[in-house]
């Protein structure tokens, strides 16, 4: 460390050596003041010291412009605050960027309604784990700690390692955003730091055929006169919940016994085979729903337009259909399985059939083999009652 009593004479003096960067020249009389010379000839007065354990360094002003006794003024006054417990240097909260609220409802909720199909999703997550904990934090303030901090809290009031990955990838791609678009204030991604938590929990629910019969037994003892077909066309399917209750009669190919889904997670049309079972399923909905006697062409289209599972009470497409499959599941002895969970079983039985994992890819719309691949391991149990059918030599 370079040390030298500096004057204004010294310092207008001062040279960077040649196969230096820069020079650092500390004065004696104040600890940590210090004058930097750039190899290019700039001169700044600046100041090193701790504050909170952590060491930090501070531009106190050019020395072409500031005088040296202003700069050492300053100096013991950073040097004075820090010593009392006061934070010498407070950043404008403008120059910290936007708070989490003002840029996830500003900028990146309006941004992902314009292509995501499920930012309702986003939304929710926003609003009951973001914002209460995060929001009033400007984002260029968020460091990785606090990122983990928010991450501990969510699991200390219980939620799932699903969920808080959930948020963190949300919370991660906002940043993602906020940099791309160069939002003032965010310089990086404090989230890239922190790791997902592992979820070894991921529940793959298959029912057997004595559960399937009790299930259905249950639904069909339900008040909901549509819970039964719902369920069943769930199980003939494989389908996601709300592509079943978004479907309407103009998207059944009668003569190709097919479904078409215009509306998929992945965003792409897709077309599902409907079995035997599918097609009279159907048959018995739409024989209900369609008005006795001769049907105009008029009455035909308006008819195509009616969505096949609509609340009979209202015609529209239910938002939710949890009490009664609440009270249905309950009654079947199988209180925790979830809707989701037919699409499971559609799968397992498609596996225990012989289907391969490729055939179960295409009928449950997966973009990716990865996420067909958990269903894996059902096919090896097949294998082993494969070999077993070898006679014991």
């Amino acid at each position: 460390m370079n040390k030298q009593q500096l004057n204004s004479s010294f310092v207008s003096g001062l040279v960077c050596p040649s196969n230096k960067a820069h020079l650092e020249v500390f004065d004696p009389d104040l600890r940590g003041f210090y004058v930097d010379v750039l190899a290019s000839g700039r001169k700044s007065f600046r100041l090193r010291y701790r504050f909170d354990k952590k060491l930090r360094v501070v531009t106190l002003g050019d020395a072409s412009f500031m005088s040296l006794e202003d700069a050492r003024l300053g100096a013991r006054t950073l040097l004075q605050k820090a010593k009392s417990g006061t934070d010498p240097i407070v950043v404008p909260a403008h120059a910290l960027g936007p708070t989490v609220e003002v840029f996830f409802k500003e900028q990146y909720l309006p941004y992902i309604k314009s292509y995501k199909r499920s930012w309702d999703t986003d939304d929710s997550m926003m609003r009951n784990h973001l914002l209460p904990k995060l929001g009033h934090k400007h984002m260029g303030a968020i460091s990785p700690p606090d990122v983990a901090v928010f991450v501990e809290q969510m699991r200390s009031e219980g939620y799932a390692p699903g969920t808080c990955n959930r948020a963190l990838v949300l919370l991660r791609y906002g940043f993602t955003l906020a940099l791309r678009w160069k939002v003032p204030g965010v310089e990086s991604n404090p989230v890239k730091e922190v790791k997902n938590l592992r979820d070894d929990n991921k529940i793959e629910r298959f029912l057997t055929n004595a559960q399937m019969s009790r299930l259905l037994d249950a639904v069909r003892e339900s008040e909901s006169e549509m819970l039964p077909h719902i369920v069943m066309f769930l199980l003939y399917t494989g389908a996601r919940k709300r592509e079943v209750l978004d479907a309407t009669w103009a998207d059944v190919d009668w003569t190709r016994k097919s479904w078409r889904i215009p509306k998929t997670k992945s965003g792409k049309i897709r077309h599902i085979p409907l079995s035997v079972g599918a097609l009279q399923l159907l048959a018995t909905l739409r024989d209900l729903s369609l008005p006795p006697g001769h049907v105009s062409d008029a009455l035909q289209t308006e008819w195509a337009r009616r969505h096949i599972f609509a609340n009979p009470k209202t015609g529209l497409p239910y938002v939710s259909f949890f009490y009664s499959w609440d009270a249905a599941r309950k009654r079947a002895g199988l209180p925790d399985l979830r809707v989701h969970d037919l699409r499971h079983s559609f799968a397992s039985f498609l596996v225990n059939a012989g289907r391969s994992l490729y055939e179960v890819q295409e009928l449950l719309g997966h973009a990716d083999i990865r996420t067909t691949s958990r269903y894996a391991h059902l096919s090896r149990e097949r294998l082993f009652e494969a070999v077993e059918s070898v006679p014991v030599l």
